[in-house]
């Protein structure tokens, strides 16, 4: 297993993010057929992440970078929004792992580290077509979840799997 670490990433990492969001969309916008989202700007870029510099003023935000072995692999964030309008403490606004360490326990560990050290309650909405990353998360949240998962199907807020549940402190 390669080494999998967290890096707080400060305003300074704002170029690394922006591309990183770069792949993150190219890879998600299967999901998007037969919709206006996912489609590329004339300079062949996809728009950047609307709300990415709210992660350096907002401090509900956090920004990291994945790494492995010392080297960019992706990137987290985690934030407070509740995707099913319920109290919430944390909730993975974004994540993404590079095709290339995708299936060795990086994502796993990556989300491990983020979500065992904030504990509280958290929120992880799944798009309904994503349906390898809710696997994912449902193995993600069964391993930490201090009690029962809560899992909420589509709601008028989102289309998708939302699964709702508390960490507790270490």
């Amino acid at each position: 297993m390669p080494k999998v670490e967290l890096e707080a990433a400060g305003p300074e990492k704002r170029m690394a993010l922006r591309a990183l969001f770069q792949l993150y969309t190219h890879d998600f916008s299967e999901f998007w057929a037969g919709d206006d989202k996912g489609e590329l700007d004339e300079d062949g870029r996809f728009p950047d992440y609307p709300y990415l510099d709210s992660y350096w003023t907002d401090p509900r935000r956090i920004p990291f970078l994945i790494r492995v072995d010392g080297r960019l692999a992706g990137l987290l964030l985690v934030n407070d929004h509740s995707h099913s309008g319920l109290p919430v403490d944390f909730a993975v606004a974004e994540f993404f792992v590079v095709r290339k360490h995708r299936r060795e326990g990086v994502g796993r560990a990556a989300a491990r580290a983020a979500l065992s050290g904030r504990p509280g309650l958290w929120e992880l909405a799944v798009a309904r077509k994503n349906v390898g990353a809710l696997a994912f998360w449902r193995g993600i949240a069964a391993e930490l979840a201090d009690g029962a998962v809560e899992t909420l199907d589509t709601t008028d807020r989102w289309n998708g799997t939302i699964l709702r549940f508390r960490v507790a402190s270490a």
